[in-house]
């Protein structure tokens, strides 16, 4: 499938995760637009900034793995800018850019989870150390934690990458692991070692 790229600098977006965005640029007002009148999603791409990246084409500065964004509500204003709200929806590969259009678009694969190779009790079990780490973490507004987070291993997975305080590789890698159990063990050992030692 052909899906234009909204590339960020240094973001990733996981599944579920509500994004806003401020859309100014012409070729950004343009992708809104298409996607607005075909009713279809665009890709959440990161921008990779780094000294092996400087210099190249745009399109080669973009990560090869991004999530589908849906939008759920887009407010234009009187000087052509919108405020958009998207939320996170399937992980996929990039196959190969397109250069045709104002904005960069590419070809794209679905790239879903894996099944979890072991029970859904040990995905709850690791979702839950989970946030208790991320109470832990923030114990200043763990009553708020605990309220937004959800019960869904996989969206649980998605809040506390927003949450951690990662690198955007580190968010990418975690957005690469291939269940949901392996993303969630991956982000259980980027919590902070004073968190880790109150587990």
């Amino acid at each position: 499938m052909r899906v234009p790229l909204f590339p960020l600098p240094q973001l990733v977006l996981f599944p579920g995760v509500v994004l806003p965005l401020y859309v100014f640029e012409p070729r950004y007002r343009e992708l809104l637009a298409d996607v607005q009148a075909s009713g279809e999603p665009f890709g959440i791409v990161r921008i990779v900034q780094s000294s092996e990246t400087s210099g190249l084409p745009f399109h080669e500065r973009v990560s090869r793995v991004g999530t589908l964004a849906h939008v759920r509500q887009a407010n234009l204003h009187e000087d052509g800018t919108s405020t958009v709200a998207v939320v996170g929806g399937e992980r996929f590969r990039v196959d190969g850019f397109h250069l045709d259009r104002p904005y960069l678009s590419a070809d794209v694969s679905l790239w879903p989870l894996e099944p979890d190779p072991l029970p859904q009790e040990v995905v709850s079990a690791t979702a839950a150390q989970l946030l208790a780490a991320l109470l832990r973490l923030r114990p200043g507004d763990a009553g708020t934690v605990r309220e937004a987070a959800p019960e869904d291993p996989l969206l649980l997975a998605s809040f506390a990458a927003a949450l951690l305080p990662t690198t955007p590789e580190q968010r990418e890698d975690a957005l690469h692991a291939a269940t949901v159990l392996e993303r969630l063990e991956l982000l259980l050992g980027l919590v902070p070692t004073e968190a880790k030692l109150l587990n």
